[in-house]
């Protein structure tokens, strides 16, 4: 019974926090006129890709090494399959934003280095220390990226996302409560839910792929629902393209480079490839520029599904 009032309080608290890191991002956006996209692609990834920075360190930590490595992967193809799916139902999702060209690849040369590393298991310091040199390669183009599009004239993103907060202070509230809060959100829901897991007797591959990966990924998943339904489509996309990049780069390099982590024989036969396959769907539809409506929504939903029944 405080498992399930656990898992609703988090629950809670991730609708909450995603709500007010959307607006608070969206509202820092339009003051330093910068594109929605490039600060859902860093200040809104990286605040949703914290928990798994968390359930990652300490399950390093603790020597668990089947949640460290199983928690990335199985949130990256949730971040694809569920997190742009549920919001596709709200609204359709255009996969293709001026921007976002070099960030797709950088999350597909990421992916396609893991999975090299992960066949060589297991993951050692070296490879986090490439992993990290990567992503911070990465960081600095997104800062050039930013200065470049510092306009003169100011957007006004009001007319599409309701709510955003005018002073200072106050988008300074909604983005650090939005980012403190959903690592707290998700700390609660995963905790809970791994407990439950637990009494069933699930592996620890099973519960970082399955109840830690998405645990992990409702940060993901709250922000761009909230976002779809505040019709700002840029910071969603940015968000999951974003947060792929973060959860190998930032948090696995990172993770690695601390402790080595031993990779699970399922995951490399099985796991990686999907992660790939949903990699390179999400890369199809922004080249193809084909939106998300609410039929290819389901399909991905249905597919998630289909993964999560199979890992079990």
């Amino acid at each position: 019974m405080l498992s399930i009032l656990t898992l609703i309080a988090g629950l809670v608290v991730l609708v909450f926090a995603g709500d007010y890191l959307v607006r608070g991002a969206v509202a820092l956006a339009e003051k330093l006129s910068i594109d929605p996209l490039i600060i859902g692609l860093t200040v809104v990834a990286f605040g949703t890709s914290a928990p798994e920075m968390f359930v990652s360190l300490q399950a390093a930590f603790e020597g668990v090494s089947g949640i460290a490595v199983g928690n990335i992967i199985g949130s990256n193809i949730a971040n694809v399959l569920l997190v742009l799916g549920a919001p596709a139902l709200l609204m359709s999702i255009n996969c293709r934003e001026d921007g976002l060209g070099v960030s797709l690849v950088v999350m597909l040369v990421l992916t396609a280095m893991l999975m090299v590393m992960m066949w060589l298991t297991p993951l050692n310091r070296i490879d986090g220390a490439i992993l990290l040199t990567v992503i911070a390669l990465y960081l600095g183009w997104q800062i050039r990226a930013a200065r470049r599009h510092q306009i003169a004239s100011v957007p006004d993103y009001h007319d599409e996302v309701a709510g955003v907060p005018q002073q200072n202070w106050v988008v300074a509230v909604f983005i650090i409560g939005g980012l403190i809060g959903l690592p707290i959100g998700a700390w609660l829901t995963v905790d809970s839910a791994s407990a439950i897991a637990r009494m069933l007797g699930a592996s620890e591959t099973v519960i970082g792929l399955t109840i830690v990966a998405v645990g992990t990924s409702l940060p993901e998943l709250v922000t761009s629902v909230m976002a779809a339904w505040r019709k700002s489509g840029a910071v969603m996309i940015g968000n999951v393209v974003g947060s792929n990049i973060f959860n190998i780069g930032l948090i696995l390099g990172g993770t690695a480079l601390v402790i080595p982590l031993d990779v699970d024989p399922r995951i490399v036969a099985i796991d990686m490839w999907v992660m790939l396959a949903a990699g390179l769907l999400v890369v199809a539809l922004a080249h193809w520029n084909v939106p998300i409506k609410k039929l290819g929504g389901l399909a991905m939903l249905a597919a998630f599904g289909v993964y999560i029944f199979s890992v079990f």
